[in-house]
């Protein structure tokens, strides 16, 4: 299964030079992930499989402010290739959450990896207003700690 991924979305990506199943161990257990996609921001909880928790502290950085903590369900658990989750901001009244969307394509003898930020136009009224200030707030630190544990 593919997620769509729709026009307003956030989009980083590198490459690796690894197979996407080798990638793919550090989606596997949240001690993995933690090294590397809480890079920037606290992976509170991560529970791999379709259904599984995901919490992310983005106020970490920032003081520990309560009004960036993030929850939401695994929606899509494809090993190698895709994983999706829901990205509810708590305390913000969203319609519906937000998506994080995690992929591996395999490209030139290693893998592409992307990270969505997307689904805006589910969240609320003014998606563009949504985009721009996510925009603003994605780096590629997160990719770059998980290019930094394969190789």
């Amino acid at each position: 299964m593919t997620t769509e991924i729709g026009p307003y979305a956030v989009r980083r990506s590198t490459w690796i030079a690894a197979s996407p199943e080798r990638v793919w161990e550090e989606f596997a257990t949240f001690e993995r992930m933690v090294e590397w996609y809480g890079t920037g921001h606290t992976l509170v909880k991560y529970e791999p499989g379709v259904g599984g928790i995901v919490e992310t502290d983005a106020a970490t950085d920032r003081g520990g402010d309560d009004s960036l903590r993030f929850t939401g369900r695994v929606l899509v658990f494809d090993p190698p290739r895709e994983l999706t989750f829901e990205q509810e901001w708590l305390g913000h009244g969203w319609i519906a959450p937000a998506l994080i969307t995690l992929r591996c394509t395999p490209v030139d003898g290693g893998t592409l990896v992307e990270l969505f930020h997307h689904g805006f136009e589910r969240v609320a009224d003014d998606p563009g207003d949504l985009l721009r200030g996510f925009e603003e707030g994605w780096t590629t630190r997160q990719l770059e700690a998980l290019h930094g544990r394969i190789e």
